[in-house]
């Protein structure tokens, strides 16, 4: 029996011969079944061991929803690794309704993955295992690394756990719930020496790295100012944002394995799935949410990836009643000066922060205000948004980046990058450490605008605000017992 239900760390003893040697068994034979690389069970090479590239990496996925779904289907297409687990408290879910055809859900997601290894030929005997509870999945199965697709307030927890077993870990963004969760998630990867990848996918993303490259190369002068546009309000993501009221917990779904850490709170459909997103208790809304994956490319272009500004000000926005299901900040503005000069404006798309590359749009509904503007000297500029790169001249783009020239890490496949890092040793694209700074950016903004601050001072090396109890009791927060590590 597996204390699920009881949040418990302590398993009774699990006899795992018959599981680990059938297991073993069908991992080798299913490779040289499909022309792949063999694989070398975790624990014949050490947990957190680096396999040989003539070895398969084996990869367990912790929640099973949107980003699974979408980012999943990148582990099964590389030859490099097999995904054997999936574990999620929810048995199946139709509440994904954003998409219709979407699912979630631990069983949803072994059907998936089994479907997808069955279309090989030879078929291979089924390739994935559903698990209640992630523990178990760490247990039973002979993991290298793990991908984690879970909400917010889960990451810190299973990062942690994964490090101390030595199992690498890709963890979907953004890294943290609070400042101090992602800190210890820093310390604890490090100290473990597993290869940790932030799902920041941009930054493996051509355009973007363009971006970033002109910037650092001086090709619009001396930036002045960044803005970075992200997306506002509170979405519907799964059709039941009027279901507010406690209620009945659904058949096969394990509430309280789900809630895990977070602070306790009833069962309502409003939350689950996905709008979770806008609930404090469980993620940062918006400005966390978006503002990992535009953030990081600002720190990237302005060399910012290691510090944090020395203070935020200008903070506004409107936020929900403290009684409100979904709390968080609905429009947000807040401006960060580094200790080299630069700023960014951070705010949500209600605001138009970059009109130069909106220049004779005529229809208001096609404006795009999302993405990252980079202001430079003389009128200078460059844009970068998803499949978008435009500049103030062209010009710009055509002298190429020169070989002595500041040329950044080049990743053309953000999966591949980490299977590779896995291997290697070396560091990926996107490492705890670079995330970290991207995402408390973001928190700092929250805490702002949850107080009400116009302005704070911030040491990006303590890692503290100046003269504010209020605020830097929001750094971290407790884990709802029992779950402690």
């Amino acid at each position: 029996m597996f204390l699920c239900k009881l949040g418990l760390l302590t398993l009774f003893p699990l006899d795992m011969n018959a599981t680990t040697t059938s297991r073993r068994r069908f991992l080798v034979q299913s490779a040289a079944a499909l022309g792949f690389p063999t694989i070398i069970p975790a624990t014949a090479i050490g947990r957190g061991g680096r396999p040989a590239p003539s070895e398969r990496i084996t990869v367990g996925i912790i929640g099973w929803g949107t980003i699974a779904s979408d980012w999943t289907p990148s582990f099964l297409n590389n030859k490099k690794c097999q995904v054997i687990a999936v574990a999620d408290p929810m048995k199946a879910s139709a509440h994904y309704g954003y998409r219709a055809e979407r699912m979630g859900g631990r069983e949803v997601g072994k059907d998936f993955i089994n479907k997808h290894y069955s279309e090989f030929k030879p078929a291979p005997v089924k390739a994935c295992t559903a698990y209640a509870d992630f523990r178990e999945m760490f247990e039973k199965e002979d993991l290298n690394a793990i991908e984690i697709c879970t909400p917010d307030h889960w990451h810190a927890y299973m990062a942690i756990l994964a490090a101390r077993k030595g199992i690498h870990i890709y963890g979907q963004k953004p890294l943290s719930l609070n400042i101090g969760d992602g800190r210890r998630m820093v310390e604890e990867i490090n100290k473990a020496g597993v290869t940790w990848q932030t799902g920041s996918q941009q930054r493996s993303d051509l355009k973007f790295r363009m971006a970033c490259e002109f910037v650092r190369n001086g090709r619009i002068g001396k930036v002045k100012r960044v803005r970075v546009g992200l997306p506002g309000g509170h979405t519907n993501w799964n059709g039941q944002a009027d279901q507010v009221k406690a209620a009945p917990v659904p058949a096969d779904f394990d509430y309280e394995m789900w809630l895990g850490p977070a602070a306790q709170m009833d069962y309502r459909p409003a939350i689950l799935p996905l709008n979770w997103r806008h609930n404090y208790n469980f993620s940062g809304g918006m400005v966390t949410d978006f503002g990992a994956h535009h953030i990081d490319i600002a720190q990237w272009a302005m060399d910012h990836e290691s510090t944090g500004p020395v203070e935020i000000s200008n903070i506004k926005g409107t936020m929900p009643g403290k009684d409100e299901l979904y709390n968080t900040a609905t429009a947000f503005h807040f401006e960060t000066t580094f200790a080299d000069g630069t700023s960014y404006v951070i705010a949500d798309t209600t605001e138009k922060l970059m009109p130069e590359v909106n220049v004779g749009i005529t229809d208001p509904s096609k404006e795009d205000h999302t993405g990252i503007f980079f202001e430079g000297e003389n009128g200078k500029w460059i844009w970068v948004n998803r499949g978008k790169l435009e500049a103030s001249d062209p010009a710009i783009f055509r002298e190429k980046i020169k070989p002595e020239e500041i040329n950044l890490y080049v990743s053309k496949d953000h999966t591949d990058n980490f299977l590779d890092c896995v291997y290697s040793g070396k560091p990926p694209i996107a490492p705890v450490e670079t995330a970290h700074r991207t995402i408390s950016i973001s928190h700092i903004g929250n805490i702002g605008l949850r107080l009400g601050r116009t302005k704070l001072k911030w040491d990006p090396v303590a890692e503290q605000f100046a003269d504010d109890a209020d605020a830097n009791g929001l750094l971290k927060r407790e884990w709802r017992k029992p779950w402690v590590l």
